[in-house]
């Protein structure tokens, strides 16, 4: 196995491919193939810095490290949306293609049989089959929906680049079989978070759960003092007397006294 170098991870994945007839999932692939090869190319990456793996529904590319990831991130954020505006302007229903993408930064190592061994990998892909992703594509309307690593953000996306807008991206924690995944989504957060993986936030307008009545009478609780003063809500009971001030009390409570069965 060859030495893990660092490598830009980049991602597509069909959206419903397995649902689709094997007419249509060849004409799918091709079109996979010309958005990944225009997004690339967009971004200024030659055929001699990438290197990719057919994953069927799917395509995985290794770019070098000495290309531009800023350039490649806008052309994500531009050119992959207006090619696939382009393709299912002009396809029928059944042939429409959506993709979910990562891009993603790490060290990634080839093997002896041509596979792609290394965590960081492992991470990204783990980040493109997550629940959350899928809800994201399901509610957009420009059939794309794109999350990036920890690394990519922090190393480009924060810093504002040309074309790279960071309040369009927004913290989310992924599940995986391994456990939560921190990551960025580009876009609005899905409505279904909750079914995705992810706590949803509370509505902001939402109001305020009506106050609980009284609850019903029953055997309830039963406290009890042994000597001293005890003192409730700003009240001092004190000897044989029974009940508190400023407030209702349910329930077996004893102040002072014995219990029914003779102890203090």
């Amino acid at each position: 196995m060859n030495h893990p170098v660092n490598r830009t991870i980049l991602l597509f994945d069909i959206e419903r491919y397995s649902d689709r007839d094997d007419v249509e999932q060849a004409y799918l692939r091709r079109m996979l193939y010309d958005i990944a090869d225009r997004t690339l190319a967009a971004a200024g990456v030659e055929e001699t810095k990438r290197l990719r793996a057919d994953r069927g529904d799917s395509v995985m590319e290794l770019i070098d490290a000495d290309t531009s990831p800023i350039a490649l991130l806008r052309s994500l954020l531009t050119e992959a949306p207006a090619q696939l505006r382009t393709i299912n302007r002009m396809a029928s229903s059944s042939a429409q293609i959506r993709l979910r993408s990562v891009l993603a930064t790490g060290f990634v190592a080839i093997d002896g049989q041509g596979g792609w061994v290394g965590s960081d990998l492992n991470h990204a892909c783990r980040l493109l089959d997550a629940k959350l992703l899928r809800a994201a594509l399901r509610e957009r309307a420009d059939d794309f929906a794109l999350c990036v690593s920890e690394s990519i953000h922090q190393g480009i996306v924060r810093h504002g680049h040309p074309g790279i807008a960071p309040e369009e991206f927004h913290p989310v924690t992924l599940e995986s079989k391994n456990g939560p995944l921190g990551a960025w989504l580009h876009g609005p957060l899905p409505n279904t978070a909750e079914d995705a993986g992810a706590p949803a936030a509370p509505a902001p307008d939402s109001a305020p759960a009506p106050a609980a009545g009284p609850a019903p009478q029953g055997p309830g609780a039963t406290f009890h003092f042994a000597g001293g003063s005890p003192s409730f809500g700003g009240s001092l009971v004190a000897g044989d007397q029974h009940g508190v001030s400023g407030g209702t009390v349910q329930g077996d409570v004893h102040l002072g006294g014995a219990d029914q069965s003779g102890t203090r």
